[in-house]
């Protein structure tokens, strides 16, 4: 069943107006932005911040919460025009020829662009490497500032939902620990967009 979905597909929770992505960051910064409803101090928006739609390589990157820095695991509900603008401003992190006419032409769409995509191995229940891919999203300067300031429709802790999942996994309750996924779907792209960062058109 792996083998059939496509090699970069973007899947996720979304609605016909939010999308979720993931974020994992120690107490200091997640506690604030649950209470504000978006990122403030001591958040940084000079840094690069990288979300994730994928819940389970979320997972993977903080360890089910466990890894120091990212005890704290957030969902967070994003506007579907302000996603669209991430993925229309974005360069790939690596030079790839099939996307671009040079390696030149590469370098100077990562240094203009706010956005960066990555597609790394998407990861099952115990962190092992999959055929296919999941996206990462890198955002920077202008990008952090719209993220923060009008992207974020609501943000949800579900640090108990991760360590649920890795007690369950540590017991050998396989089918318990599947049933607190949230439910991932294939995310519409369209043809243009999709070849502009590197994904597989989903039919």
């Amino acid at each position: 069943m792996q083998d059939r979905i496509p090699a970069r597909q973007i899947r996720a929770v979304h609605t016909d107006t939010t999308i979720t992505v993931y974020q994992a960051y120690p107490r200091e910064i997640a506690g604030p932005a649950l209470a504000a409803g978006t990122f403030v101090a001591p958040f940084k928006r000079e840094r690069m911040t990288w979300i994730k739609p994928s819940f389970r390589w979320m997972a993977y990157r903080c360890g089910w919460g466990q890894k120091p820095g990212q005890e704290q695991v957030l969902a967070l509900d994003l506007t579907r025009d302000g996603f669209a603008w991430a993925l229309e401003h974005a360069a790939l992190s690596h030079y790839d020829a099939k996307f671009h006419a040079s390696q030149q032409a590469w370098r100077t769409e990562v240094r203009t662009s706010p956005v960066r995509i990555q597609w790394d191995p998407e990861r099952d229940l115990y962190h092992r490497p999959l055929p296919h891919r999941s996206l990462q999203i890198g955002l920077s300067g202008e990008a952090v500032d719209r993220y923060a300031d009008s992207w974020i429709t609501g943000i949800r802790d579900v640090t108990p939902a991760m360590h649920a999942i890795r007690g369950h996994l540590a017991a050998g309750r396989v089918a318990e620990a599947e049933r607190l996924l949230p439910g991932e779907t294939v995310y519409p792209l369209t043809p243009e967009l999709a070849a502009s960062i590197g994904a597989d058109v989903s039919h």
